[in-house]
């Protein structure tokens, strides 16, 4: 029986292997006449990236830009090329592409978008634990800045607000953590001014009250009774029913003068 069956089968096989062969170069071959054009290759790579293709998306954009570099299409595929970058989550080439954009086309129409899209690929470029290096929120802060200052209306101002928030949030939890470390292992003047930094540069992103407090007692631990008494007292006048100053003030309010 399984030597009747063994050829009908492999005939079937050879025949479905030959009609998808068959089906990959015409579509192969369909793919190239489409391409004859700087239209014709654009919309070839919008329907890649529609379809999620991104690798091949980038190479016909990229087409576009190379063999129709006078084409209106060029300038759409270059800003395409860093849009699917960012689609494909792959934030630092994406970046470079919007700032290389930028560069080449600094009063494009959609220059205001160019900005908030550097901006958030650098944002998400972020680690997600804030005990590693933050620098890059900096860039990202400083360009929903400039969003903010050179293009107030822009539809994507609410957005970089958001996450100029959240960028901001990152960076206190960086110094708060830092401050942390040398606090806890009674290095009190490092800790003193990563505080001082922190309720300077980060003010009401929630920390305000234990950096308040903790600068408050390392400065008393170092014998500077003027910042002492200054944090104390802001202490006193933002956060009145303080916990943290009721547990400080038995162990240090001698040490500081009115």
């Amino acid at each position: 029986m399984l030597r009747k069956t063994t050829f009908p089968i492999l005939k079937v096989s050879i025949l479905v292997i030959s009609m998808l062969l068959a089906m990959l170069l015409s579509s192969c071959a369909s793919d190239e006449k489409k391409t004859d054009t700087a239209e014709a290759t654009f919309n070839l790579a919008q329907e890649y990236e529609k379809d999620e293709r991104y690798e091949e998306a980038i190479k016909k954009y990229s087409e576009v830009k190379n063999k129709y570099p006078y084409s209106q299409f060029a300038t759409r595929a270059e800003l395409a090329i860093a849009d699917v970058y960012f689609k494909q989550e792959s934030y630092g080439e994406a970046q470079i592409n919007y700032q290389t954009f930028r560069e080449l086309h600094p009063t494009h129409a959609q220059i205001d978008y160019v900005v908030f899209r550097t901006g958030l690929s650098f944002y998400q470029q972020l680690p997600e634990t804030i005990d590693r290096d933050l620098s890059l929120a900096t860039d990202a802060i400083n360009l929903f800045d400039e969003l903010n200052q050179k293009y107030p209306q822009s539809a994507h101002l609410k957005e970089a607000q958001e996450k100029k928030a959240e960028a901001l949030k990152k960076l206190a939890e960086k110094e708060d953590y830092v401050g942390d470390f040398y606090f806890k292992r009674k290095i009190y003047d490092s800790a003193l001014l990563r505080y001082e930094f922190l309720v300077t540069n980060y003010p009401k992103l929630g920390l305000d009250e234990k950096a308040i407090a903790r600068a408050y007692y390392a400065a008393t631990k170092v014998n500077d009774t003027v910042k002492a008494k200054k944090y104390r007292d802001m202490l006193k006048a933002q956060f009145p029913n303080s916990k943290e100053l009721s547990s400080i003030k038995a162990i240090v309010e001698d040490k500081v003068q009115d």
